[in-house]
């Protein structure tokens, strides 16, 4: 079956103003969370909430692949291994398989750990591209087609050169290992997660500096499909996306948040450029993961406002007589998402609101607003945040 990922990414090749917008479910997480990875369980004993099993965990990305919205599912290699290699779940699927093709320390989060998030991100790779491909150390070129032969691959850098040279040596590897091997892959890079005296002053022009810099010297064989990047904003996503139509650059989803949190992020990252997106933990905390989903895809294809889907979500788990965890009125508040898996990067409210939104825009509050041509994105941030304080209390 043709996969919607493969005529997605061909169409806005051929034309850059293409509206066709990738939607990820992220369920690589046990790469990372370990058992808490599947995340809290509907089910609570007295006080005390148990977090799903990794039998749960790919029940629902069987139910996600099945119900066919997105056009991608991420897993670690063994659950690849189980879903796609040993059941065949994608053979007639319009959905893609990739998976976590590394997994760099800055997104080992051990319980009771903490320590390696506070230290400069190193590279390493637990999976091998054969294991993705046909679960085994070796594979015949006839059995490359039985797993997934698509990856992410994420790199983290930290404005320090011996470091930094480590991390883009070790994705050159990559790279020359995958292209001989058929192996297609999209790349994730994170904010600097342990940076100290010399964080950049200015991270979001450094990370898309970097991005530019480091794919300069890579041919068309080896570059990634797209970008999975944090969100900061609309003016560092415009720089980016305009720079090279050739480029698709994707988000990714960050912390759980508000459903308006995840809704209104996907819609304001497509006005400014973004053609991808990827959630993990916001689909993974959602009350009904299909529902949540059903609404993404519809924002994703400009069918609905963020505000009016949050507003659908919660009446369709009225019908379905499921307890929101929160309120409407709660559910529609945007609030600064932390845009890293260890929690140590966090990303302000989004800057502007749709149309029909139900939440403030800027100057709503009754504060000047101030000369945004005027600012620097990281100006502009701040200014959103303080904005946000003033209006929530914080």
């Amino acid at each position: 079956m043709e996969k919607s990922l493969d005529r997605k990414i061909a169409r806005m090749l051929a034309d850059s103003s293409c509206r066709d917008f990738i939607v990820a479910d992220a369920k690589d997480a046990d790469m990372a969370f370990g058992l808490a990875a599947p995340g809290q369980s509907p089910e609570h004993h007295a006080c005390e909430a148990r977090f799903r099993t990794l039998t749960e965990y790919r029940e629902l990305i069987r139910d996600v692949v099945q119900q066919g919205l997105v056009d991608i599912s991420l897993m670690s290699a063994s659950s690849n291994e189980v879903l796609t290699i040993q059941e065949r779940l994608f053979d007639n699927s319009p959905v893609t398989p990739a998976i976590r093709a590394n997994d760099t320390t800055d997104i080992w989060l051990a319980a009771g750990s903490g320590r390696y998030t506070a230290q400069p991100s190193v590279p390493f790779r637990t999976a091998t591209l054969d294991h993705a491909m046909c679960g085994k150390a070796e594979c015949a070129p006839h059995e490359r087609c039985l797993g997934a032969d698509l990856g992410l691959y994420s790199i983290t850098l930290n404005n320090d050169v011996e470091l930094d040279h480590r991390t883009l040596s070790q994705y050159k590897a990559f790279r020359l290992e995958a292209e001989a091997k058929g192996f297609r892959h999209f790349l994730e890079v994170f904010a600097p997660n342990a940076c100290g005296a010399t964080c950049p002053r200015d991270i979001p022009r450094f990370i898309n500096d970097s991005i530019a810099r480091t794919l300069a010297g890579v041919t068309s064989r080896g570059r990634p499909l797209f970008l999975k990047i944090p969100y900061f904003g609309p003016a560092a996503m415009e720089a980016l996306a305009a720079y090279d139509p050739q480029l698709i650059v994707g988000i990714l989803g960050g912390s759980a948040g508000t459903t308006y949190d995840a809704f209104h992020m996907l819609w304001e990252a497509k006005q400014h450029g973004a053609r991808a997106a990827l959630y993990g933990r916001k689909i993974n905390s959602a009350e009904h993961q299909l529902a949540f989903v059903s609404y993404l895809r519809a924002i994703a294809d400009d069918q609905i406002a963020p505000d009016e889907a949050v507003r659908a979500y919660h009446g369709d788990l009225q019908r379905m007589k499921i307890r929101p965890q929160r309120s409407l009125a709660d559910d529609l508040v945007l609030t600064p998402t932390v845009q890293s898996y260890g929690g140590t990067t966090p990303v302000p409210a989004s800057s502007s609101a749709p149309a029909r939104a139900s939440r403030p825009t800027p100057g709503a509050d009754g504060a000047d607003e101030p000369d945004f041509s005027a600012m620097t994105p990281a100006e502009k941030v701040e200014w959103n945040l303080a904005r946000w304080r003033r209006i929530l209390g914080g």
